[in-house]
């Protein structure tokens, strides 16, 4: 099966390689790339709890001056992993998934615990640090990067992807599928996915690609690609 990922690689090299251990043919196409934003000194001392949504928002934070024993809160497997690579050590996985994030909080941590630091990217799917103000805990967001769109596409790619289309495709945001969309109609490319099964992260993200024809679309939550396989 040919399989197409679309996240930056870092965040998804482990599932290529997996795939292509399964015997998959795998495509890279990465249609959004994070850069850094200049944010406001803050003492993290003052902090109890830290969260994450992102690898990126690991990444472009310095971390020098903060305590690595502080629980820290992570989206997915893939940010605790970057999270525990770069030091900390009572790390929470939400499995991929915002709102588990936050049952994950509310379970794990009480607002009298004190504050906590929310880091993130500039847009982000779910207001996590407005939920949890609702409900009694004191967080402080910080935007460490911004997201940019790719707006070119590799020559022998679009060659390869044209005389191979791919049986899957995963796009997991709003700004991917939106890249998504401009690259391939700017390609040429609008017309070619017929057969091609669009896995999204969610109904939001697969509305924007409803005006292409594909064979079929399914919504999942980071940690279930494998699982998907055999829905298809």
């Amino acid at each position: 099966m040919h399989i197409l990922f679309t996240r930056p690689l870092e965040d998804c090299q482990d599932l290529i390689l997996k795939f292509q251990i399964l015997g998959h043919e795998v495509s890279h196409m990465p249609l959004i790339f994070a850069k850094k934003k200049k944010y406001e000194e803050i003492n993290f001392e003052d902090f109890k709890g830290i969260i994450f949504t992102s690898s990126n928002a690991i990444k472009y934070l310095n971390l020098k001056k903060i305590n690595k024993k502080i629980n820290c809160f992570c989206v997915g497997n893939a940010t605790e992993k970057k999270a525990r690579n770069s030091g900390f050590q009572n790390t929470f996985s939400a499995e991929g998934n915002v709102n588990n994030l936050k049952e994950l909080i509310l379970q794990n941590f009480n607002s009298s615990d004190g504050k906590l630091l929310y880091v993130s990217g500039e847009i982000v799917s779910s207001e996590l640090d407005k939920k949890l103000i609702s409900e009694g805990y004191e967080v402080k967001r910080l935007i460490t990067y911004k997201i940019n769109h790719v707006e070119k596409l590799n020559e022998d790619f679009v060659k390869k992807i044209k005389l191979k289309m791919p049986n899957i495709v995963y796009v997991y945001s709003q700004n991917s599928a939106l890249s998504f969309l401009n690259l391939i109609k700017n390609y040429n490319l609008n017309h070619l996915w017929m057969d091609t099964n669009l896995m999204c992260i969610s109904e939001k993200t697969s509305a924007v690609l409803n005006e292409i024809k594909w064979k079929k679309i399914f919504i999942f939550s980071p940690g279930e690609e494998e699982f998907l396989l055999y829905k298809i």
